[in-house]
C-alpha cells in the first residue's frame, strides 16, 4: 500500500484535500491528510518519517504563496526527501507554467480529475507538460446498435410497414440512376487504385472509368476535371498546409475523459462541417479532450444539387465540407480510433457515392432519409427513392448501420408524419440487412411553436416523443440533429444552455445518443469558433454532472401526447399502405404537405432510367 501524504497549505480551506483522501482511500492508498495551517516544515518532517510516494500540496495563490510553495520544495530538496517522493500542487488560480516554475513535479488545474492524480502517484505524466503517452487511458469505440433485436412491438404497424416496403421494392425494382451508376464507378476507381497502385494498367483503367464518370455529371463538375476550374468560394488545400497540421498536435489526448461522470449510456455526437478540413481537425480534436463520442461530417448543400463530385484535397468558404475522399481520409487520420464517425449522405444526387466515399475512408455510420431528402432536401422524390434503396443496399454491404435524421420537423412537419417516415426508412433497411437509428427531432419545431403544444415547458412533448419508440419497435434512439436547434440565438450563453438542458433531458430519457452543436452555429456567419465549441460541451458536461441519474417525470400531459402520435403514426401509414405507391405519397403530401412547408424536391426530376 503506498502512503500520500496531503498537505492543505492554507489557514482555512482543506476541502480538497478531503476529497482526494476519501477518493484515495476508497482506492486502496495510505492518504494522510494534514490539518489546515500546516507548515512547510510540518509536512518535510512527515515526509521523513512516512516516506510516501507523493506529496500533494493545495493552496490558493495569493500573498506570499509562491515564496511558501517555493520553500516547500527547497526544503525537499535539502532534506534529500525528492529522491523517493513525487511533489504536486493543486489550487485555484494555479496554472502548469507557475507549478513547473516552482519546481513541482506535477500541477493539476480545474475540476479534480482522480484518475490523472492516481497517474501522478504511480509515477505516470498524465495532466503535465511533457505527456507520457503511454500513461494515457485506452477507450474502446462503441457499437451503437449493440443489444437492440429490432422485434415490433406494435404488430399492426409492422404489417403495414411490410406492405409498404413491399411495394417500394416493386415499384424500384426496373430502375436506375445515373447516381448509381458513378457510385458503381467511383467504387471500382477506388478498388483499382487500392490494388495496384503504381501499375501502368491500373492507372489506364482507371483513366477509363474515370472517362465514363465525368460523362455522368453535370457540366460544372465536368469543368472541374477536364480545365480544373473550381466551383466559387472553392480553393486548393496546399500540401504546405496539411504537412504543417502534425505539428499542431504533438500531444496525445486522453480518452478516457467523457462528458458523462457516472457512466450513462448516452453517446454524445458534435457535427462539424467547417468548410477546411484543417479546421475541422481542430474542432474534432477539441471536441474529442472534452469526451466527445463521435462525430458528423456536413457537406456543403450545393453538393447534393449537382450530379457528379470532385476529387482532391479541397477547401470551401463556406458552411460544408466538400466531400471527396482525399478530404475525409485527412480528416480520418487525426481522429482518435475510438471516435464514432457519421459522413452524411442522406440526401441529394449523389448519396450513393457519398456511400461508397464514406466507407473506403472509414466510416461508422452513413446517413440515409428518403422522405426528408425528397422534400426538405430538395430532391425529386422518384429518384432518391432509386438511390437511396441502392445506398441502404450498400450500407447491408457494407455492414455499416445508418441513422435517419428526423429533419423534416425543422420545416414544420408535425412529429407524426415524420416518425412515419422513419419508421419505413427503418423497415427498408431491415428488409435489405441493414441496421437503422431513428433520429427524432428534439427541439422546439417550427409545429410546436405554430400549434403551441410547447408553451408550457419542453419537456411533456420531448419525452413524448422519445417514449412513442420504445412502444412500437426495440431500437436504438439518437435526438438530432441537433438537440436544441430551435431555441438558439445570437447569445453564446443562451445557446450553450440550451443544449445542454435538451442533452439532460435526452439523457435522462435514456437514449442511445444525441447529438449536438456549437453555441454559435446558427448565427456564426462566418467559421464556428472553437470558444463557442466549447461552449457547449462545456454546459453539456455541467448539466448532466446535475442530473447524474435521476429522471424526468412523465406526466399525464405527456401521456397523451404519446398516445396520440402513436396513433396518428398508424393513420399515416394506412393512408401511404392504401395509396400503393410510396413515391406518389410523397408528391402528394402524405409525409409532409404545403401546409406543413414542405414540397417535392425538383432537383434531379425526371433523371430515372427504367430498364
Amino acid at each position: 500500500m503506498k502512503t500520500v501524504i496531503l498537505a492543505p497549505l492554507d489557514p482555512v480551506h482543506d476541502n480538497a484535500v478531503k476529497l482526494i483522501k476519501r477518493k484515495l482511500t476508497d482506492l486502496g492508498y495510505d492518504a494522510i491528510a494534514m490539518r489546515p495551517g500546516t507548515t512547510v516544515e510540518e509536512v518535510i518532517q512527515l515526509a521523513q518519517e512516512k516516506h510516501p510516494a507523493a506529496v500533494l500540496v493545495s493552496r490558493t495563490l495569493g500573498y506570499k504563496v509562491a515564496e511558501t510553495l517555493s520553500r516547500l520544495i527547497d526544503l525537499a530538496d535539502a532534506a534529500g526527501v525528492r529522491e523517493q517522493t513525487r511533489f504536486g500542487v493543486g489550487g485555484m488560480a494555479l496554472t502548469k507554467e507557475t507549478g513547473a516554475e516552482l519546481g513541482f513535479d506535477a500541477t493539476f488545474i480545474g475540476e479534480l480529475d482522480i484518475k490523472k492524480v492516481v497517474n501522478f502517484i504511480e509515477g505516470k505524466q498524465a495532466n503535465i507538460i511533457g505527456v507520457d503517452d503511454s500513461s494515457l487511458g485506452k477507450k474502446e469505440k462503441p457499437d451503437i446498435v449493440a443489444g437492440f433485436s429490432y422485434e415490433f412491438r406494435d404488430k399492426q404497424i409492422e404489417r403495414l410497414l411490410d406492405q409498404i416496403t413491399d411495394q417500394i421494392l416493386v415499384w424500384a425494382g426496373n430502375k436506375n440512376s445515373n447516381g448509381v451508376e458513378r457510385a458503381k464507378l467511383r467504387a471500382e476507381m477506388i478498388a483499382e487504385k487500392v490494388s495496384s497502385p503504381d501499375s501502368i494498367d491500373n492507372g489506364s483503367i482507371r483513366e477509363k472509368l474515370q472517362k465514363k464518370y465525368i460523362q455522368l455529371c453535370d457540366p460544372e463538375i465536368q469543368a472541374f476535371y477536364h480545365d480544373q476550374q473550381l466551383p466559387a468560394g472553392v480553393r486548393w488545400l496546399s500540401k504546405e498546409e496539411r504537412e504543417n497540421l502534425p505539428d499542431l498536435y504533438h500531444q496525445k489526448i486522453d480518452v478516457t475523459n467523457t462528458l458523462r461522470h457516472n457512466g450513462q449510456k448516452t453517446l454524445f455526437f458534435a457535427q462539424y462541417g467547417t468548410g477546411c478540413p484543417i479546421m475541422d481537425v481542430v474542432h474534432i480534436r477539441i471536441a474529442e479532450a472534452w469526451g466527445i463520442d463521435g462525430v458528423l461530417h456536413f457537406d456543403p448543400s450545393w453538393g447534393a444539387q449537382k450530379e457528379g463530385l470532385l476529387e482532391g484535397y479541397l477547401s470551401h468558404e463556406h458552411d460544408g465540407t466538400i466531400l471527396t475522399l482525399e478530404n475525409l481520409k485527412f480528416i480520418k487520420h487525426y481522429m482518435e480510433s475510438s471516435t464514432i464517425w457519421n459522413v452524411r449522405g442522406h440526401r441529394g444526387l449523389n448519396t450513393p457515392e457519398t456511400q461508397v466515399l464514406a466507407h473506403a475512408a472509414g466510416a461508422d455510420i452513413l446517413k440515409i432519409n428518403i422522405p426528408y431528402g425528397s422534400t426538405g432536401g430538395g430532391t425529386d422524390p422518384a429518384r432518391l427513392t432509386v438511390d437511396g434503396l441502392y445506398s441502404l443496399r450498400l450500407a447491408a454491404e457494407y455492414g455499416l448501420p445508418f441513422d435517419i435524421p428526423g429533419n423534416d420537423e425543422l420545416s414544420g412537419v408535425p412529429p407524426h408524419k415524420t416518425f412515419a417516415g422513419l419508421l419505413i426508412m427503418m423497415a427498408l433497411g431491415l428488409k435489405l440487412g441493414a441496421k437503422p437509428i431513428p433520429k427524432p427531432l428534439m427541439c422546439l419545431s417550427p409545429y410546436m411553436t405554430i400549434y403551441g403544444r410547447m408553451d408550457d415547458n419542453f419537456v411533456d412533448m420531448n419525452l413524448a416523443k422519445l417514449s412513442v419508440w420504445q412502444d412500437i419497435i426495440d431500437t436504438p434512439v439518437w435526438p438530432g440533429e441537433p438537440i436544441g436547434f430551435m431555441t438558439h440565438t445570437p447569445e453564446r450563453v443562451q445557446s450553450s444552455m440550451s443544449t445542454a438542458l435538451h442533452a439532460a433531458l435526452a439523457c435522462s430519457a435514456g437514449v442511445t445518443a444525441a447529438t449536438i452543436a456549437s453555441s454559435d452555429e446558427a448565427y456564426s456567419k462566418g467559421p464556428i469558433s472553437s470558444q463557442a465549441r466549447v461552449d457547449t460541451l462545456r454546459a453539456v458536461k455541467d448539466a448532466l454532472r446535475f442530473v447524474g441519474n435521476t429522471s424526468f417525470q412523465s406526466t399525464p400531459q405527456s401521456q397523451i401526447i404519446r398516445e396520440e402520435i402513436h396513433q396518428q403514426i398508424i393513420d399515416v401509414l394506412k393512408i401511404i399502405s392504401g395509396r400503393g405507391d410510396f413515391v406518389a405519397s410523397i408528391y402528394e403530401g402524405h409525409l409532409g404537405n404545403e401546409e406543413d412547408g414542405l414540397f417535392p424536391g425538383r432537383t434531379g426530376k425526371d433523371t430515372i432510367i427504367a430498364y
